[in-house]
């Protein structure tokens, strides 16, 4: 290699990089807290990050559908509604959210309330029909028939042990109570940051977008910046079709539930149907989730029917994976079928159930790129393979 300036100058670089890397590698405890700081800084702006990526979806559908044809308009019409389209469709967008959640909560809260009670009621009358048929089954086995007279629930004793608890540990309780109020606070404080940066960062995405670019020119070579730039529009068409066409395919396959409980008079027909909504927002194993948890409530009640359930839940899923997740999801991920399963494992592994939804995409965009590269590479090596 020819020891001229540039050569030089990334030698350098290389130089001062291995030392820091070096550095760093042997003080990994002191880097580790410098970088719980900076992200415990940085929090509420990824949470706004966050939260304008996911408002950004129906605000741009809204802007699109509603004011697209009003702002091609010359006059004056057309002018105040391009000043008030992007307001009004935040606006709607945050509406929309925030009714989404009350009526999930004030379905779920209630009906889940009254399962809980029932599945007590129910346990509590089923230990004396247990306890026969231990003592009339066992009947040579006088050890078994012990155990089984001596299974008692009382409620006032569970609150009376409870209470005990609770005065025991009075000092710990009172110490947790304000560790965990101050938790929510801070959570408080980084939510109501995370939101308000979010709707400013969606009223400016073009503006910012242009001052984001033009530093990013200043700064980087041309062709990264380009290259930057395509990996951005893919991660966000990318991202944006995962996260609509998994809200809508939810919506549908826990209607789905809800109207053939309905019509098969199933127990808990729309705390399942709710339920399923929500774990089939989490790929591969959210549909099992919501599976065993709508048997259990439903074995509370009838063995029958959570056989029942069983056979209903395998009908629609295999409705839902052949006819309408094609349709409603499509190919917009582009990944393979056995590089979801690791996705999702990966994200599971990582960060629980937000990882399952984020790593899809992610692998998704990484998949695609690296196909182009090794497209890129056989062109350029003059290969050719069908």
């Amino acid at each position: 290699m020819e020891l001229n300036k540039e050569n030089m100058k990334k030698i350098r670089w290389l130089i001062a990089f291995s030392v820091l890397l070096y550095l760093g590698v042997q003080n990994l405890d002191v880097v580790l807290k410098y970088v719980k700081i900076v992200w415990g800084l940085l929090l509420p702006f990824v949470l706004g990050g966050a939260m304008a990526f996911v408002l950004n979806v129906p605000m741009a559908f809204i802007e699109r559908h509603v004011f697209g044809k009003a702002k091609e308009k010359e006059d004056r019409r057309g002018r105040a509604a391009a000043k008030f389209a992007r307001p009004v469709s935040l606006i709607f967008s945050i509406v929309l959210v925030v009714l989404a959640i009350l009526v999930v909560v004030l379905i779920v809260a209630p009906e889940l309330g009254r399962t809980l009670v029932n599945v007590v009621k129910k346990v509590e009358e089923d230990i004396p029909l247990a306890q026969k048929w231990l003592t009339d089954t066992f009947q040579s086995d006088s050890e078994i028939v012990k155990w089984a007279s001596t299974i008692e629930i009382d409620p006032q004793k569970i609150i009376d042990s409870i209470v005990s608890v609770l005065r025991s540990g009075a000092d710990n309780l009172v110490s947790s109570t304000i560790t965990v109020t101050m938790g929510l606070v801070s959570m408080a404080m980084n939510f109501a940051i995370g939101f308000v940066f979010s709707c400013y960062v969606l009223l400016q995405k073009e503006k910012l977008g242009r001052q984001v670019l033009k530093a990013a020119y200043a700064i980087l070579p041309v062709k990264t910046v380009e290259y930057l730039g395509h990996v951005c529009t893919l991660a966000s068409k990318v991202f944006s079709s995962f996260i609509t066409g998994q809200c809508i395919e939810a919506v549908i396959l826990g209607s789905m539930f809800f109207v053939s409980m309905t019509i098969g008079r199933f127990p808990y027909a729309m705390l399942i149907g709710v339920l399923i909504s929500f774990t089939a927002l989490i790929p591969v194993f959210g549909g099992i989730i919501g599976c065993w948890v709508g048997f259990f409530l439903i074995l509370m009640v009838s063995p029958l029917k959570a056989l029942a359930f069983l056979v209903l839940f395998l009908i629609l899923q295999q409705i839902e994976g052949n006819l309408i997740y094609p349709h409603v999801v499509g190919n917009s991920v582009g990944l393979p079928a056995i590089w979801v399963l690791v996705a999702v494992t990966l994200g599971g592994n990582l960060m629980g159930i937000v990882g399952m939804l984020i790593f899809i995409p992610l692998v998704s965009v990484i998949y695609t790129l690296f196909k182009e590269w090794v497209a890129e590479r056989l062109e350029q090596k003059k290969v050719k393979i069908s």
